[in-house]
């Protein structure tokens, strides 16, 4: 079985990376819970939209997230067993595919490079298996889709869902 996983918001916790600086440099309170259903750039003062929208393209932004919790260890076990890849929309941010391969390398180095597909579109991927937390990636694939939850999809149906690393264990392993 082949499998393909996304980075931001399925491994690596770029919603919480964007909240976090967000309260720093602007001395908020956002939560993820406030969030819900909705992009963290949306749910603040407009003044400061745009620079939660350039988070992405500052140096370290990618580097330096933490690992969705369960994601290392379910990981581990499905790569024992199955063909898996990460796949990620890495091109909208050039600091991020270097960024992007040297945070696997420290948190998922049991993914080799040649498994790692730092892409612009995902409907190039053919496979049994894509876990995401966009639908619009979801909607294109021809095999089993599994959406991520995070909370900006939380309103988001039609897809087969899994809400933690446990439950995509369960539903693969």
């Amino acid at each position: 079985m082949t499998i393909f996983v996304d980075m931001d918001e399925v491994i690596a916790d770029t919603f919480g990376a964007h909240i976090e600086i967000y309260n720093t440099e602007f001395n908020g309170n956002l939560t993820p819970e406030a969030c819900k259903g909705s992009e963290v750039w949306k749910m603040v003062p407009k003044a400061h939209q745009e620079s939660i929208r350039k988070h992405a393209t500052r140096r370290g932004f990618f580097k330096n997230l933490n690992p969705i919790e369960g994601s290392k260890d379910v990981l581990k076990e499905l790569a024992e067993k199955y063909n898996v890849y990460i796949a990620s929309a890495a091109m909208q941010f050039p600091n991020s595919l270097e960024e992007k391969s040297e945070w696997l390398d420290e948190h998922f180095p049991f993914i080799p490079w040649q498994n790692r597909i730092l892409c612009g579109h995902k409907h190039i991927l053919k496979g049994d298996v894509l876990i995401d937390d966009r639908s619009y990636n979801l909607e294109m694939f021809n095999g089993r889709s599994i959406l991520y939850s995070s909370p900006h999809n939380a309103y988001t149906n039609g897809f087969e869902r899994a809400d933690t690393w446990e439950e995509i264990g369960e539903k693969l392993l």
